[in-house]
């Protein structure tokens, strides 16, 4: 057995497939919470962030027909976050929950796929497609940071 074990590399293709299926998840999570919800503003929360998921799938999805992601100037680095995901419980929604928790649940599955780039990046390391996975990286970065900062401006007390 290989001392590598957990170092998986895969090529452009199989590695946009990965990450398409990752994003569709993503989505699929979402929606399936955002159909459960009463609370209006708790749906619309989601509804953002599915859509956000929906636009990475088919961005992926153009790159694998294209050899390349668009809008690479914006991944090119990663944001800082408050890394609120570990302050926040992650839990199944509930039919009840309300915007708060719906934004907590966001940010959860957001740092979910923070972890899986991360993972993908350290698999390629010295491989070309480790700076896919880093542009992918840090998009997300960017979507949890903005998920925290919503947070932040409606949910944490200012002291």
């Amino acid at each position: 057995m290989s001392q590598n074990k957990g170092k998986v590399c895969y090529t452009y293709e199989a590695a946009l497939e990965k990450a398409v299926q990752m994003e569709n998840d993503g989505f699929r999570n979402y929606l399936k919470a955002m159909r459960k919800l009463k609370d209006k503003q708790a749906r619309m929360i989601l509804k953002d962030a599915a859509l956000d998921e929906l636009e990475h799938k088919h961005a992926l999805e153009r790159a694998l027909v294209e050899g390349t992601i668009e809008g690479e100037h914006s991944m090119d680095r990663p944001v800082s976050t408050m890394n609120l995901d570990y302050v926040l419980h992650q839990k199944e929604l509930s039919p009840d929950a309300d915007a708060r928790q719906a934004l907590a649940y966001a940010i959860h599955l957001e740092k979910n796929a923070i972890d899986f780039y991360q993972k993908m990046m350290q698999g390629c390391e010295g491989a070309p497609m480790a700076k896919l996975f880093e542009k992918l990286h840090n998009d997300e970065t960017r979507h949890l940071q903005e998920l925290e900062d919503m947070y932040e401006r409606h949910f944490m007390a200012e002291n």
